[in-house]
């Protein structure tokens, strides 16, 4: 389970992950409940816009975003978009303090965090397969995984605290110094022991990345089912917060739920992190569970009854994304990985911009529970889509070993084999090295 801990590298950059992150969940609860609540008069509408411009920009800048990652040092990059990010926290922890802070400007800061996060997330998911093997790879996405829900399990609740006892503005200073943490591990990093990848100097750009990703259906699947769950069905801010208030809690109330939501989320990496390979079954598998899950809880009658259920939300969710994440990494080409992510990236974040604000305004024309509903009818076509694939692709077929077994021929790693021009081929090559045969042995 805990193979690609062995590399160093890896090991430092899970610890400085665990504590960014919950600094990072730390300010996003704070972020939502004062656009909610201090910014608003519980605007869920609000709320949504806040998300779209926030997770807007990694589709609008995917042509870039992909190519920086493809193109440039990817640890390089990290350092940028950290110290970037750390002084946006600082920024509204400013405004929050002084007591001048403003619906407009938290919209101008929530766009700025989407364009640092633009270039973040791809370099960030490429950079793990220049610290582990190709054969670790899913195991070590599994385990970022872990990392980010087992901070979901803290950051939140913290959150929530500190909300009620210091304000809302320490949570974002606490959250730009846990940025140093993430900062500091990419330093510390042997750059002699990080694998050497393949640099695509080609001007393809992302058009290449589309391409490649147009002529892999099984990709193609897993983009669409992402995309529907990630818009309609991953807005937990709107969802948690607007059932806390419906429940009567306040921001310990809704930073609880997310930290509930938390508990089945690290399930779920754990147990992606024990499987040797990302399979497009299990993501099947989740994302119906997603949907069955969801809906469930949006039945719910008491805030305990709802924790609970939140637990297999979080379990189906967090099993689905990792696998998905994992899946692409494995099974595309090196030298287009940064592209293809990004490409990854720009579905699951850019369809928040899409889903948020129609959450927001179904939460507040009918009523939350509207919206989980959605959200969850969502996870169920989701799951018909990958079923549908499996049933026609002629990869579902009886196993050869039981015969009342089904099983389906999973995709390896696929590379692109280009052309090249017979110009580029010299004949001095084969003139000036001969082939040498091994001698035979004499009688």
């Amino acid at each position: 389970m805990f193979r690609s801990f062995r590399n160093f590298n890896y090991r430092t950059w899970f610890l400085g992950g665990i504590i960014s992150n919950i600094g990072g969940w730390m300010q996003a609860t704070a972020q939502d409940w004062v656009v909610l609540t201090e910014l608003t008069d519980n605007d869920a509408t609000a709320m949504g816009v806040t998300m779209a411009l926030q997770f807007g920009p990694p589709l609008v800048l995917v042509s870039l975003t992909g190519w920086v990652a493809d193109r440039f040092d990817r640890r390089k990059v990290l350092l940028v978009t950290q110290s970037t990010l750390m002084l946006l926290a600082l920024g509204i922890a400013a405004l929050l303090l002084t007591g001048v802070m403003t619906l407009p400007l938290m919209f101008c800061f929530a766009a700025a965090f989407g364009v640092a996060n633009a270039f973040d997330a791809p370099a960030r998911q490429a950079f793990v397969s220049d610290m582990v093997s190709l054969e670790d790879t899913s195991n070590a996405v599994a385990l970022n995984s872990a990392a980010f829900n087992m901070a979901r399990l803290v950051g939140p609740a913290v959150g929530g605290i500190l909300i009620v006892l210091l304000g809302s503005g320490w949570v974002f200073v606490a959250n730009a110094v846990t940025f140093l943490a993430m900062i500091v591990a990419l330093l510390l990093m042997r750059i002699h022991e990080l694998r050497p990848r393949l640099k695509d100097r080609s001007t393809g750009g992302l058009g290449e990345g589309f391409r490649y990703v147009w002529g892999r259906p099984d990709l193609v699947v897993v983009f669409v089912m992402v995309f529907l769950i990630g818009a309609f069905g991953m807005n937990f801010p709107i969802f948690a917060s607007t059932m806390a208030l419906e429940f009567g809690k306040d921001a310990d109330g809704y930073g609880l739920l997310s930290s509930v939501l938390a508990i089945g989320s690290l399930a779920g990496a754990l147990l992606a992190a024990r499987r040797d390979r990302a399979r497009v079954r299990v993501l099947v598998l989740a994302a119906g569970g997603f949907g069955v899950a969801s809906v469930v809880s949006a039945a719910m009658p008491t805030y305990v009854s709802y924790a609970i259920v939140l637990v297999f939300v979080g379990f189906s969710t967090v099993s689905m994304l990792t696998t998905a994440n994992g899946y692409v990494q494995t099974t595309t080409d090196a030298a287009l990985r940064g592209r293809v992510l990004a490409l990854y990236m720009a579905v699951i974040m850019g369809s928040t911009p899409i889903g948020a604000p129609i959450a927001g305004w179904i939460v507040d024309a009918f009523s939350a529970r509207t919206a989980i509903v959605v959200g969850g009818i969502a996870g169920i076509v989701a799951f018909g889509i990958g079923a549908a694939w499996m049933l026609w692709s002629g990869r579902l077929h009886r196993s050869e070993g039981a015969r009342f077994r089904l099983t389906l021929d999973e995709t390896r790693p696929v590379s692109v084999v280009r052309a090249m021009d017979p110009e580029s081929f010299d004949d001095r090559v084969t003139a000036t090295s001969p082939i040498r045969l091994p001698r035979k042995k004499k009688d």
